[in-house]
C-alpha cells in the first residue's frame, strides 16, 4: 500500500489524461456520427452506400488496430504531404481513432433514433411553414435525441474503456501509468486493480449523468411505451 499511496500523482494524472481523451473523443464523434446518420438517410443512393460502407468496415475492425494505423498511417501521410519530420501525438492519433470508431455506431444509433419519428411530426412541422433547419433543431433532433440516449450512454461506457488502447502507442493514460508504476515496483498486480477500480469509478459516476440526460430530454413526451 505504501508504493500506491507513493505512486497516486502518477496513477491520477493518467486519470485525468484518460477522462481527457474519452470526452474529446465523445464529442468528436457525436458530430461525426450525426453527419453519417444523415449520409444513411440521404435521397443520394451512392451517398447512402458509401455510408452504409464506412460504417461497416469500422464496426468489423477491431478498435486496437485502428488506432495503430491511425498513429502510423497519420503520422507517414503528414510528412509525405509536407515533406517533413512531424511526430503525431499520441492523445491526437487516440482521439481521431477513437472518435471514428465511437462515430461508426453513434451513426447506426442515430439513424434508427430519426427513422423512429412518426412522419406526422414532420408534416405537422411543414404545415406550420417551418424551413428544413427549423424541422431539424426545433422538431427532429431533439427528439431523436430523447430516444438514442440510452444506446449512446452505453456507447460512452465502451468508450471509456476504449481508451485503455491508445496506451499502446506512447500515451501515458491511466493503464499505462499504473503499468509504469506497477514496473517500478515490482507490484503489477496492485496497480493493474488499482486502475481497474478507477475505470469502474468513472463508469458508476457517468450513470447519474445520463439519468439526467435522459430526465431532461424526455421531460413533456410522457412515460414511453414498451
Amino acid at each position: 500500500m505504501d508504493d500506491l499511496w507513493l505512486y497516486a500523482d502518477q496513477v491520477l494524472q493518467g486519470a485525468c489524461i484518460t477522462v481527457q481523451l474519452a470526452v474529446c473523443s465523445l464529442a468528436l464523434g457525436m458530430v461525426l456520427g450525426l453527419l453519417l446518420a444523415a449520409g444513411s438517410l440521404s435521397r443520394q443512393p451512392l451517398l447512402r452506400r458509401a455510408v452504409m460502407l464506412w460504417t461497416a468496415v469500422l464496426r468489423g475492425i477491431p478498435e486496437f488496430l485502428i488506432v495503430l494505423v491511425c498513429y502510423f498511417w497519420l503520422s507517414n501521410v503528414i510528412n509525405t504531404q509536407f515533406g517533413g519530420s512531424f511526430d503525431l501525438s499520441p492523445f491526437v492519433a487516440g482521439v481521431f481513432a477513437l472518435s471514428i470508431v465511437f462515430s461508426a455506431y453513434a451513426a447506426e444509433v442515430f439513424r434508427g433514433s430519426f427513422a423512429a419519428i412518426p412522419k406526422g411530426q414532420i408534416e405537422a412541422a411543414q404545415a406550420l411553414g417551418l424551413r428544413p433547419a427549423q424541422t431539424f433543431f426545433a422538431v427532429r433532433l431533439p427528439q431523436a435525441w430523447r430516444v438514442a440516449l440510452p444506446s449512446l450512454g452505453n456507447l460512452w461506457q465502451s468508450l471509456l474503456k476504449d481508451t485503455s488502447l491508445v496506451s499502446v502507442v506512447g500515451l501515458e493514460d491511466l493503464l499505462k501509468k499504473a503499468n509504469m508504476a506497477g514496473q517500478a515496483t515490482h507490484q503489477p498486480f496492485v496497480f493493474l486493480l488499482a486502475a481497474a477500480a478507477v475505470y469502474f469509478v468513472f463508469l458508476q459516476a457517468s450513470q447519474p449523468v445520463q439519468r439526467w440526460l435522459e430526465q431532461r430530454a424526455g421531460a413533456g413526451f410522457g412515460p414511453r411505451s414498451a
